[in-house]
């Protein structure tokens, strides 16, 4: 048996026969299912690419040759091969292995993202350069049907089959993304499947007549000027070939010998080559193989007899599933209401929603742009569209947010899902930016609850206002429990909540960073210094009659936010302070420093950014310097 963790180079593998490629894939997949167990990560999408994983780095020279995954989360089997098995005890942990491809942790590692339908873009531009170079290099990205419905990769697709480049695309198609893919394309990817072999029925044909005494020739010659008609009956819809690719398949993505074949192929041919390829996700672990619901997409660890999940003992709600029995009730008294998501059914827990309203949840696949500007069009209409994505999913609609919601001011609601830092994902999924680059446009309401009866009074409230768009962001993970859940009810717009009352230091703060200025508000109260501590919970529009009076008080003021300083909520007070000729008064602001923030768990990530208990009775005591000599306070 070989020992993974020795793996430096994934050279070795063109010395293995096809058998001992297959059993190097066993060996890959039960190292992947007992590690995984003990770390969780990304088990179904990377069980799936593990022979087509070897057979590239059979094949190709990397990193010479450049193969570029579409979401660094099916890389796994890349990260062993590439000389990385012994670190995955510490995968997706606190400044261990990255859950997804990271230039600075490889050489191999040639194109990073945690957002989908970016590979064939940064394959072209690498296709380009070297052929201005005048290199001699396969590039060869990999993409998934989901990322295919992703406007950029239509855009991408569409260049390179105009610009008739050599490039070697690998359409890994497994019916799934996180859920079931939806749309045209896929089902022109289903009608393929179904079609069989193109590749194999046209080559049986021309071997066949090749065969023919003395007209032989003459009539493969005829078949293949045929191609173009023959094509349309054997493979309905042909769509890559009509872009200008070369099209193989479809071909089993488990069969490795199989898979270098149609590489080897691919190599010869010039100009842009797509490869279909049919894999299963959670191929070789009957739990993840079952699993018609992709609970095996993303997990954390489990029993691996069972396939059962090992549970925290945290039994409070989560923040997605408050937002969904939210939606729930609203639907069930405004008939306006749709949901929009894009491609988060699952990952937004949405299906109780979908189960009780399926005509008023709209499922658009992996098109976040199109999914802003289809909920404008349906608020034209008198529809009031509840628009569901993830906080680093939002930003890839940014102009379609400000040129086509917010500049026409449409009553659109905006559910912010993992605003905040996120964890395990890393940089590419840390819902830190949103305040930023949404406060700088006009007519938004950006809000943010601290607990589960503020965000359903939060989500009546937006279903009652009709002004223009309405924000509300909401973390990942468990919704802080609440005593006793309250009926919802309005919120007055921009009107904060004095959680306490004090006359030394004022705290401004919003969502999780509540319970974290609670902390810090009990500790300095023991030692006698008087904290008044705001719930901000709109983020724009500011409190400006409570700012004035507090302003005018002249009370230090210290701001807290999970997000980015740069342009966030802090800078907003700062900004209105100079505006209302109160800047002398003292405002400091605790945040996100100006880096991209890596992976690692939420609390270590807090710590390492200085969010914390302790670090705002720091900031306090510089701020007092009375403070200093009467806190002694230690959270570790």
């Amino acid at each position: 048996m070989l020992d993974l963790t020795k793996i430096k180079h994934p050279a070795f593998l063109k010395e293995l026969t096809i058998d001992e490629l297959n059993v190097l894939a066993n060996e890959i997949r039960q190292f992947l299912i007992g590690q995984l167990a003990e770390t969780g990560g990304h088990l179904g999408s990377n069980l799936g690419v593990v022979e087509l994983t070897i057979a590239l780095h059979s094949e190709f020279n990397s990193p010479e040759d450049k193969i570029l995954f579409d979401v660094g989360h099916q890389s796994y089997t890349h990260k062993i091969l590439t000389g990385r098995a012994a670190e995955f005890k510490t995968l997706r942990h606190y400044k261990g292995l990255s859950g997804f491809l990271k230039r600075t942790e490889s050489d191999h590692d040639i194109w990073e993202a945690g957002h989908s339908s970016t590979s064939l873009s940064a394959a072209m531009g690498m296709a380009l350069a070297r052929d201005l170079n005048k290199l001699s290099q396969y590039i060869v990205p990999l993409i998934g049907d989901g990322a295919l419905t992703g406007g950029m990769a239509l855009e991408a697709l569409n260049h390179i089959g105009a610009e008739k480049i050599d490039l070697i695309v690998i359409l890994n198609d497994n019916e799934m993304s996180i859920g079931h893919n939806v749309g045209a394309i896929h089902q022109a990817l289903a009608r393929m499947r179904s079609a069989g072999n193109y590749t194999k029925v046209k080559e049986s044909l021309e071997s066949l007549l090749l065969k023919v005494p003395g007209i032989g020739g003459l009539l493969a010659d005829a078949t293949m000027r045929m191609k173009d008609s023959m094509k349309y009956l054997m493979i309905p819809g042909i769509l890559f070939e009509e872009l200008g690719f070369t099209y193989f398949g479809p071909i089993d993505g488990h069969d490795i010998q199989m898979l270098k074949k149609h590489l080897s192929y691919a190599k010869k041919t010039k100009g842009p080559v797509l490869i279909h390829v049919i894999t299963k996700k959670g191929k070789g672990y009957l739990p993840a193989e079952n699993d018609n619901k992709d609970k095996w997409h993303g997990v954390g660890p489990y029993h691996i007899k069972s396939g059962e999940k090992i549970k925290g003992v945290n039994q409070s709600i989560s923040w997605s599933k408050v937002v969904t029995e939210a939606l729930i009730d609203q639907a069930s008294k405004h008939p306006e209401l749709v949901v929009i998501t894009p491609a988060m059914i699952l990952g937004s827990q949405l299906e109780a929603f979908a189960e009780k309203y399926p005509d008023r949840l709209f499922d658009v696949g992996i098109a976040e742009q199109h999914a802003a500007t289809m909920a404008a069009g349906l608020a034209t209409q008198g529809v009031k569209p509840f628009l569901s994505i993830y906080s680093s999913f939002l930003q890839r609609a940014y102009d379609q947010i400000l040129h086509d919601i917010c500049r026409t001011n449409l009553n659109v609601i905006i559910g912010i899902d993992r605003a905040g830092l996120v964890g395990a994902d890393g940089e590419t999924h840390q819902g830190v930016f949103d305040i930023s680059f949404l406060r700088a446009l006009p007519n938004i309401v950006i809000m943010m609850p601290k607990d589960e009866n503020e965000c359903r009074d939060m989500i009546e409230t937006s279903m009652h206002y009709e002004a223009g768009p309405i924000a509300m962001r909401y973390p990942r993970g468990q919704a802080p429990n609440v005593l006793v859940r309250e009926k919802s009810h309005l919120i007055p717009i921009g009107k904060w909540d004095v959680l306490t009352q004090g006359k030394d230091l004022t705290l401004l703060t919003f969502g999780n960073m509540v319970s974290v200025a609670k902390e810090a508000v009990r500790i300095l109260a023991s030692h006698d210094i008087s904290v008044e501590l705001v719930n901000a919970r709109f983020i724009k529009p500011l409190d400006k009659n409570y700012l004035i009076n507090l302003f005018q008080s002249e009370r230090p003021i210290l701001t807290i936010e999970e997000a980015v300083l740069a342009g966030g909520f802090g800078s907003s007070i700062m900004e209105f302070a100079e505006e209302s000729n109160h800047s002398h008064v003292k405002i400091k602001r605790m945040g996100i420093p100006d880096y991209f923030i890596q992976h690692g768990d939420v609390k270590s990530l807090l710590d390492e950014v200085g969010l914390t208990a302790t670090q705002i009775i720091k900031e306090a005591e510089q701020m007092l310097p009375t403070l200093k000599q009467r806190v002694r306070y230690n959270d570790k």
